[in-house]
């Protein structure tokens, strides 16, 4: 789906982020994709974003859209036709805009489902919540911007951390078409990040037992990226193929 470079401001872009065993993506990530390994765990986590003046590339940024989304995300590899590219795969997007989840898929890329959000900020204090119209999945994340990075067990430093994600800028997610995955790619030459304590994450997706036992995904780090200006370019679909079939396919070894 190619549709025009849209721009916008990130108005606040908060980056959840779990440590998960690569055995319990098994079923979830569609070929051609695997999961990116740090320290002998893959990484997953919720994006929760609002976007302020969001319109085509070249219009004033007046008339734009302001939207509420949110996406769960796994950081992904695949062989390309260049070498191994990086990315993420999205399973699910939500949103609180009517017209993108009517829109996309269609107009743009990356089926949305319409959701509610409640969001509250007092300073430095940040909580995030939504649910889901079809019932479906919800998350409820409270944060504080700290300024100190609070440790992690996937990344030493801020820094570190910060490459890794800015790395993941492709997304891929399902698109309206059966077997379709939709990709968007973030542009912007203002990356930068915060570090985030977390005082309390719900979340439909990695709370669930039938997807993560116990202890397969653990909270690790969060992250927020505040008032940066960025463009998001659409991708040339890709076919997915069934999900990996054991630990070895899911680490990408033969």
């Amino acid at each position: 789906m190619q549709v025009p470079t849209m721009a916008s401001r990130i108005e606040r872009r908060l980056l959840v982020n779990y440590r998960v065993t690569p055995e319990s993506l098994e079923g979830v990530l569609p070929q051609p994709f695997r999961p990116r390994i740090v320290a002998g765990h893959a990484v997953a986590g919720i994006c929760l974003i609002r976007l302020g003046a969001l319109r085509p590339a070249g219009l004033p940024g007046r008339g734009g859209l302001r939207t509420e989304n949110a996406a769960h995300r796994i950081a992904v590899e695949w062989d390309g036709p260049d070498g191994v590219r990086l990315g993420v795969y999205i399973p699910r997007r939500d949103t609180g805009a009517r017209l993108t989840a009517l829109a996309g898929g269609r107009l743009f890329p990356g089926h949305h489902h319409l959701a509610a959000f409640s969001v509250r900020e007092r300073g430095n204090d940040l909580r995030v919540a939504y649910t889901a119209h079809d019932d479906a999945a919800h998350v409820d994340v409270d944060v504080t911007v700290t300024g100190r990075w609070p440790g992690s067990a996937l990344f030493a430093s801020l820094d570190d951390a910060s490459a890794f994600f800015r790395e993941g800028a492709i997304g891929y997610s399902p698109g309206r078409a059966p077997g379709s995955l939709d990709g968007l790619e973030l542009r912007t030459e203002a990356w930068r990040v915060e570090p985030v304590t977390v005082r309390s994450a719900v979340s439909s997706f990695f709370d669930d037992p039938r997807l993560f036992p116990p202890g397969a995904a653990v909270l690790d780090n969060a992250l927020v990226m505040r008032d940066v200006a960025a463009g998001w370019r659409s991708l040339p679909r890709l076919d997915a193929g069934p999900a990996s079939l054991g630990p070895q396919a899911a680490r990408g070894t033969p």
